[in-house]
């Protein structure tokens, strides 16, 4: 619309021609519509509010922001259709506010925006498209403009950057670790061999019996000790994987087979849910194997007794998935954000160092993996992994899309097919 056109259509309305007025005003609502579609053009969300944060205008990727209707939006205070934002807080400097803003629903994102005021008659000239006759507000304040960013890749890309730093730290305090423990550990092995060869050859039979229980007590405590830093080092030593064809369907199979005495004695009952011709993928099977080993430990631990996990395969145009679903007791929101962490854990024996292995050997396999859990609600980690392939995808007719078949199997943990 150019500039001034309704001040100067205002100003000659007394001398404009009564046939001319339709003319200029479907000039209007055309001008009106074409700004409506480059709004919604836009990646970045616009919201545009009275001086009272009175909803007058938003684009179609605010509303897919926050899961919201332009229709059921319009008139309507922004704090009740943006839950959590502290509008009064936010404008109440006067000034242009910007921040960082995480969103749930409908997903979980990252959103950065700034609030900038919209001063006097200059900015109710420029009045956004569809926007309803201002309330009675201040003259001096027109209403706000926000202006909204998806950030979330950026912010991942962060997490990531972190997070490879602090991997890289501890794979330096690993060899470290190794050299420090490792030597000693081995040492006191040996000479306790040797204090135990003495004992029986000159000590009196019953303090020999008694210094040799003290001695498997050490002995013991020694071995701990050993598996503790091996622990450590399988999960930060950089370890590349030997990729070969592989099934995905059929390590599952193997992983939930191997383990399925130790489910039985929680009395849970396992679910496959296999997707039907998965394509195939290059994976080191040992690996895969052990990050399989150990969600399905950590979902039967969570579950406790007479539960039921869910283990199910899927797969699109780019990657394969399987996801392990539980019906324990779920993680806490903030202790969801460190289940990656070193040494984190909420089990009593937990070493916290078994997701930090799962996250690595998916990592390597250039894979992702995703949590997802609500107290009371259970647990879902899902894997990604890359198709050998990328193979392009016929669309459907109006019907929708075909799914492959899924092969459904009831797997009763004690006696896995």
């Amino acid at each position: 619309m150019k500039t001034g056109f309704i001040d100067k259509f205002i100003d000659r309305l007394d001398r404009v021609d009564p046939h001319e007025i339709q003319s200029y005003v479907l000039r209007i609502v055309q001008e009106k519509g074409f700004l409506e579609k480059v709004f919604d053009a836009l990646r970045e969300g616009v919201i545009v509010t009275g001086a009272r944060g009175t909803i007058h205008y938003l684009n179609r990727a605010a509303c897919d922001l926050f899961g919201i209707e332009r229709a059921d939006s319009l008139g309507q205070p922004i704090a009740t259709r943006i839950r959590g934002l502290d509008w009064e807080g936010l404008t109440r400097s006067g000034q242009v506010v910007s921040r960082d803003l995480e969103v749930f629903y409908p997903e979980n994102r990252y959103v950065n925006f700034y609030i900038a005021p919209l001063e006097g008659d200059a900015a109710r000239e420029g009045n956004a498209p569809s926007s309803p006759p201002p309330e009675d507000e201040d003259e001096t304040l027109a209403g706000y403009v926000l202006l909204l960013r998806d950030i979330t890749e950026s912010r991942q890309v962060e997490r990531d950057t972190i997070e490879s730093e602090k991997l890289n730290a501890l794979t330096v305090l690993a060899a470290g670790v190794a050299h420090e423990i490792g030597n000693p550990l081995n040492s006191l092995n040996i000479h306790l061999q040797l204090v135990e060869r003495k004992l029986r050859k000159k000590a009196e039979p019953a303090l020999a019996e008694e210094l040799g229980r003290s001695l498997e007590i050490a002995r013991d405590e020694i071995k701990r000790l050993d598996f503790i830093v091996e622990k450590f080092l399988g999960a930060v030593r950089p370890t590349q994987p030997r990729l070969e064809v592989a099934d995905l369907n059929q390590i599952v199979r193997e992983s939930v087979e191997f383990l399925a005495p130790e489910v039985a004695d929680r009395d849970i009952r396992v679910r496959l849910s296999l997707r039907e011709n998965l394509p195939p993928l290059r994976l080191d099977r040992d690996q895969m194997r052990q990050a399989f080993y150990n969600l399905i430990r950590n979902a039967a631990q969570a579950i406790g007794s007479g539960g039921e996990l869910t283990v199910a395969t899927n797969c699109d145009d780019y990657q394969v998935s399987v996801s392990f679903a539980d019906t324990g007791p779920g993680i806490s929101p903030e202790n969801l954000g460190k289940v990656f962490e070193p040494y984190f854990t909420t089990k009593k024996t937990g070493s916290g160092l078994g997701l930090l292995i799962v996250h690595r050997i998916v990592r390597e396999h250039g894979g992702e993996i995703e949590f997802a859990s609500g107290e009371g609600s259970g647990t879902t980690v899902k894997i990604y992994l890359p198709r050998v392939e990328k193979q392009m995808r016929y669309l459907t007719g109006p019907g929708g899309e075909s799914a492959a078949a899924e092969e459904v199997i009831d797997v009763e943990a004690a006696a896995v097919d």
